[in-house]
Parts: structure tokens; sequence; C-alpha cells
């Protein structure tokens, strides 16, 4: 066996996908919205063990804290609609929250509330993770970074923040962790530009056009977008429209599994 086949084999399936990232821009990478929540209930570890058997990219994930600070997964800030249960994520135990089951599309599964340190105890060595951060303290973020760095996954996580100007907050605590700034218009989108400090910016339809997504990727940052809604239901044809924007190569999906075969199909995905 030569050194380079041997060298592929031992590469844990993440590597892979890191390698794309940051090294192999052509391609478009898949982010599955809330995991793949198709048959499974979103952020459940069911949805990101199929994200993963299926060779999606990344999963992007909510992070939230207990009353007694565990981090957890959960969407919304209150689990009336997301779970059997009632009230806020913050005002119970992760105990309390461990007696309540999921829903998905209202219908209660089987499925419970999984801590963060579960999904990533998940994900190591297998699927990029995007931190969509919703947790209201300080403190939750030291813990999140903390239990990344603690468990060498720092390469494999991108932490969204929804103000670029928070990145700073996140690199204060942890500079190896890659942070992704959502940009809103041209001059925060310039504003990150000029910072230099990203591999990757969350941009919104409102704010693309493809000659300043040229400047994005001329910087050597991936542009992110999301299929979410209007795309996703049109399918292939939505899937068409949301290409036109020619610098995009990250996407968000809540079709994962369509978006990879659609990609692959058009030569767009390793």
């Amino acid at each position: 066996m030569n050194k380079l086949l041997f060298l592929l084999l031992a590469m844990a399936p993440v590597d892979h996908i890191i390698k794309d990232f940051y090294h192999h821009h052509q391609y478009i990478l898949v982010a599955a919205h809330r995991a793949d929540h198709g048959v499974y209930a979103e952020n459940s570890l069911p949805a990101i063990q199929t994200a993963i058997d299926k060779g999606i990219d990344i999963i992007e994930i909510d992070v939230r804290e207990t009353k007694d600070g565990v981090l957890v997964l959960m969407h919304d800030e209150g689990i009336d609609k997301k779970t059997d249960g009632h009230g806020k994520v913050a005002d119970m135990t992760f105990s309390e929250l461990q007696a309540l089951h999921l829903k998905r599309e209202g219908v209660v599964t089987k499925e419970r509330i999984p801590s963060f340190r579960q999904a990533l105890e998940m994900a190591r060595g297998k699927i990029m993770i995007d931190i969509d951060f919703k947790a209201d303290t300080k403190s939750a973020m030291l813990a999140t970074c903390k239990m990344v760095k603690d468990m060498g996954m720092e390469k494999q996580v991108l932490f969204f923040v929804y103000d670029y100007k928070d990145a700073d907050l996140v690199r204060a605590i942890d500079p190896d962790i890659p942070v992704m700034p959502r940009v809103h218009n041209a001059a925060e989108t310039m504003a990150v530009v000029k910072q230099g400090r990203y591999p990757i910016l969350h941009g919104d339809d409102g704010c693309y056009t493809d000659s300043l997504m040229q400047v994005v990727r001329k910087a050597n940052m991936r542009v992110w977008m999301n299929a979410l809604g209007d795309y996703d239901d049109l399918g292939e044809q939505g899937f068409d429209s949301l290409l036109q924007k020619k610098q995009i190569n990250v996407i968000q999906t809540d079709k994962p599994e369509e978006l990879l075969a659609y990609l692959r199909k058009k030569g767009l995905h390793r």
C-alpha cells in the first residue's frame, strides 16, 4: 500500500470534510438544519446519526443552558412546541427535561432532549458542527467552548454568532474555535472581510450580490446561505434558483439528502 493511500484510509470521515471546507472551495457543502429531521425529531441524537450515515457535511444544532448549568440541544426558549412538557429550558433542570419526550411535527416521539456533550460525542470524528448558540450567559459560552476544547474538536466546529461584533467574545475565550458571523448588509460584510479572522460568513438574501460575495471568496472565506423555506419547498427548481447566487458554497437546508444528491449530480460535491 502506498503512503498516500494509507494516509487517506487513516483519515477520519470528518477529516475529508474539513479538508474540503478549507481547501476545496469549489465544492458546495451541505448543512443539515437542526440535524437531519426528515424522520426523527430535530436536534435529537437519531437526527444527528442519520446525517452522519448519509454523508452530510455539517449539522446545525441549537445550544441552550438548563437551570442547573447543563448545555442541551433545543431551538426554542420554551419547550411547549418541541416536547410533551411545558416551561422554559432555563427554568428547568436537566433531570426534569430528561423526563420529557421530543415532538416531531406535533407528534410525541421516543427521543429525549440530548445534552450538548452527547451530541459532541456522537459527532466526534464524523461530521462538522455548526453551533447555533442560544444560551444567554457568558458562563454558558465559556462552558460551550471549554467542552469543545476538552474533546479536541476545535477544527470540527463553527461557532455561529448573530452579530459579527460578538465574535470577539468567542475568540477571547478560545481563538482556536472558528467563528461564523452573520452579516445583514454590505457594510457588515466588508467589516468582516477586513478583520480577516473567519473561514466563513453567513449571508442573507437581502445582502447578497455576486460582486460583494466575490470579495468574500477572494478573502478565502466560504459563503453560507440558507435554502430554508421557499428554496427547499421547490426542490431541484429551488436549488437551481439558489445557485444563481454563484458565490455560495455552503447551503443550510431542511432537505439535506435531496440537496446532496442534487449537488453530486451537478458535480458540485465530492
